[in-house]
């Protein structure tokens, strides 16, 4: 993109942030659509053609199925702007992809009587399901999980390398119980590959069934052919997709919906992440790459800003807030159509990009940190009170009255350290083995199975 392009485009998606949607336009953008909806007519010519019921449509040789399926292969932008010619006459899109599709085939003498074969039976909405359908699930496939796929690999990295890290825990913000880095890395590894489980999961499914999802067109002309079997057929073996037997005139979005929501959750799991990693980095846990050129603040020069993950944050943020418009909106359609889906589903594309624009932060981020374990030691060390839990629950188990209660006083005090610690310890009613293992006990060494937890991730 040029820079003039750059700093006058009204959305960031494709002017401060051109360079990291870039890859996304050839899935999501109106080119892409209109390359997915002449796959879409070209696919059902070239199936009906197959059929041994439409006789008036003599079956295909080899070489003209690979003629107009590379007019898909092939489709380049001079096409795309030929069918935006068209629309402008037509004011309808879909039309315009049949009638380019049309003047194509007029070329090839062999397919000159069945021109009328395009688009036949159809509505505009079986061709616009299928394209979208083929759309997302490619851009899933292609974009999102490889992104995700090395955001979690990359998380269980580093989880694994910080696993005997000993760590300050905070609940509340305040001095708790420790932990380890690795393992409070491993919780976030462990919930993001399994609601990416989920995520890919998810298939898309896809009508084919005409204006109000009966097949009427189809039966009045052929009404010997078991049109809802052959759709099946259609959209299953040839388009790669699930069959959605029972539709209005549009496929209704439910799979379209899902696939927003376990989106949205994955971001909010991600979210958490970006605001756990910026506060370990405000705690000075992790160092951040100084780059020589770059400017934290414009009047501090010591300063190196997490903008990676707030960058991230952000984008997660508006991508999350696209998804619940759309995922509240998408199932609605007044009786058998309304055309509100067909704007919003326009937009599902800029939900996307300001998720793959926060993955590419995220990863970033990522790659700039490492961790400080003398500071994280230091903070540790200085939190004496956390081994409360430690000792009122070993009383517990010996029968000490009141074991909270004598914690609780003891570490509030203003002066309770380590010496006032070991000295209560030694005036408990414990067995001396049990004293000899307090001896010599200290914060880090109060980790349950945290190690273990982030080695086996």
């Amino acid at each position: 993109m040029s820079l003039l392009n750059e700093l006058t485009a009204i959305s960031p998606i494709d002017g401060r942030y051109a360079s990291k949607t870039a890859s996304l336009r050839d899935h999501l953008s109106e080119m892409a659509l209109f390359r997915y909806r002449l796959q879409v007519e070209v696919e059902w010519f070239i199936y009906l053609s197959s059929l041994p019921g439409v006789s008036e449509l003599k079956p295909l040789a080899p070489k003209l199925i690979q003629t107009l399926r590379a007019l898909v292969s092939e489709f380049n932008l001079e096409d795309a702007k030929v069918i935006k010619a068209i629309e402008r006459k037509t004011n309808h899109d879909v039309k315009a992809v049949e009638y380019f599709l049309k003047e194509k085939m007029k070329t090839i003498p062999e397919l000159k009587a069945s021109l009328e074969f395009i688009h036949f039976a159809c509505t505009s909405e079986d061709i616009n399901n299928l394209a979208y359908a083929l759309m997302w699930t490619r851009f899933k496939e292609d974009l999102i999980s490889p992104e995700l796929t090395e955001i979690i690999e990359r998380i269980t990295t580093l989880a694994k390398a910080s696993a005997n890290i000993a760590m300050l825990a905070r609940t509340h913000g305040q001095a708790a119980t420790p932990t380890t880095l690795g393992k409070e890395l491993a919780n976030y590894a462990y919930r993001l590959e399994r609601q990416f489980k989920r995520l890919k999961s998810i298939s898309l499914r896809a009508k084919f069934n005409g204006a109000v999802g009966n097949y009427n067109a189809h039966r009045i002309s052929y009404p010997e052919l078991n049109w809802p079997e052959l759709n099946r057929e259609f959209i299953e073996k040839h388009m790669g997709l699930e069959y959605n037997p029972y539709t209005t005139q549009i496929e209704p979005h439910d799979d379209l919906v899902a696939l927003l929501y376990e989106l949205n959750h994955q971001h909010s799991i991600l979210i958490d992440l970006c605001q756990d990693l910026w506060a370990y980095i405000s705690l000075g846990y992790f160092k951040q790459q100084a780059v020589a050129e770059e400017v934290g603040s414009s009047t501090m020069p010591h300063k190196i800003n997490p903008i990676d993950f707030e960058n991230a944050e952000g984008n997660l943020t508006l991508a999350n807030a696209l998804h619940i418009a759309l995922a509240q909106r998408l199932p609605i359609s007044r009786w058998q159509r309304d055309l509100v889906d067909s704007t919003l589903l326009r937009n599902v594309g800029a939900a996307f990009a300001y998720g793959a624009i926060a993955y590419q932060s995220l990863r970033k981020g990522l790659d700039r940190i490492s961790v400080n374990p003398e500071k994280i030691a230091t903070d540790l060390e200085a939190q004496w009170d956390v081994l409360a839990e430690a000792i009122q629950t070993v009383m517990r188990r010996y029968n000490i009255p009141e074991p909270y209660e004598k914690l609780k006083a003891l570490t509030r005090s203003q002066t309770f350290g380590e010496t006032e610690l070991r000295a209560f310890i030694e005036n408990l009613t414990l067995p001396e083995e049990v004293k000899a293992q307090w001896r010599a006990i200290k914060p880090q060494d109060y980790l349950g199975f945290a190690k273990e937890l982030a080695r086996d991730l």
